[in-house]
């Protein structure tokens, strides 16, 4: 049985939101930016490195205001990390995982609009779900599968006629920023069923519920998509608005709670045998 939800206000949740899907669209948008208007491009694996720097003297800081002493904080780091090798080993693989999918988002945005890679990436949905129909041997309601075909339509549509940026001057190739995305799709789809990535995600997995992250990831994509107009001068097609409105719509409808049925399984078996009775 699931952990509760901590109860937290409606304010904080439209906080959590707003921040979800400012980071979301910022980050697309910045580093699709940095990726296409400099002559001399930087290097994609030193930016992930100094990624995860800044990410590990946050986590650290964190922990020793947690602790709220150096010699507690020195005693956490023994138990958890030194004093845990297999732990930490196991912990290696999907950060091993997350260092690639990192490293291709990096060469998608410098193939692919901004737009075009939010809309693309979403098929990490159906890649996780397939994941843990495979391997956890989890299902799915009627209405996932359902979302999780809708979605690749419309990633489909996205795909099927490239959205051209007119202010875009760098020489790009649109396969091999959809064939990085795919390795970065089936990296997330991995690495989601050992831990969750980011700072702050785990708050928001804390605090939030499935339909306030999906609508999130929704309006991600119109606001990278608005920013990919202005900034990058993308010309937006018909397939491609008709694609990530599928998608849009299908990432509400996977997020939705599926319908609980054993209040309705033990009346009805209560009725049953009420009938045999009689």
């Amino acid at each position: 049985m699931a952990a509760p939800r901590e109860n937290v206000g409606l304010l904080f949740k439209l906080y959590c939101l707003a921040v979800m899907t400012l980071v979301a669209a910022a980050y697309t948008v910045a580093l699709r930016y940095t990726r296409t208007t400099a002559e001399e491009l930087y290097f994609a694996t030193t930016a992930v490195c100094i990624t995860e720097v800044i990410k590990l003297l946050l986590s650290v800081a964190l922990l020793a205001k947690e602790t709220g002493s150096f010699g507690r904080f020195k005693a956490s780091l023994s138990e958890h990390v030194l004093g845990s090798p297999k732990e930490l080993m196991k912990l290696s693989v999907p950060s091993l995982v997350y260092a690639v999918q990192n490293n291709m988002a990096f060469l998608a945005l410098s193939n692919l609009d901004a737009a075009v890679y939010q809309v693309t990436y979403q098929l990490k949905i159906p890649c996780t779900a397939l994941c843990t129909v495979l391997m956890l041997n989890r299902t799915l309601s009627k209405l996932q599968w359902i979302s999780v075909f809708m979605l690749c339509g419309g990633v489909t549509l996205v795909q099927w006629k490239p959205v051209q940026a007119t202010k875009v001057v760098v020489e790009q190739n649109p396969l091999l920023g959809f064939g990085a995305i795919a390795i970065a799709v089936l990296c997330s789809g991995f690495a989601v069923l050992a831990s969750v990535g980011g700072l702050y995600t785990s708050v928001v997995v804390k605090y939030t519920d499935n339909i306030m992250k999906g609508f999130s990831a929704a309006a991600a994509i119109v606001l990278s998509t608005i920013a990919s107009v202005i900034l990058f001068g993308l010309q937006i097609t018909l397939t491609f608005a008709l694609g990530a409105l599928l998608v849009c719509i299908s990432i509400y409808l996977y997020g939705l709670p599926r319908q609980d049925t054993t209040s309705i399984q033990q009346g009805e078996t209560a009725s049953k045998e009420r009938i045999i009775g009689v």
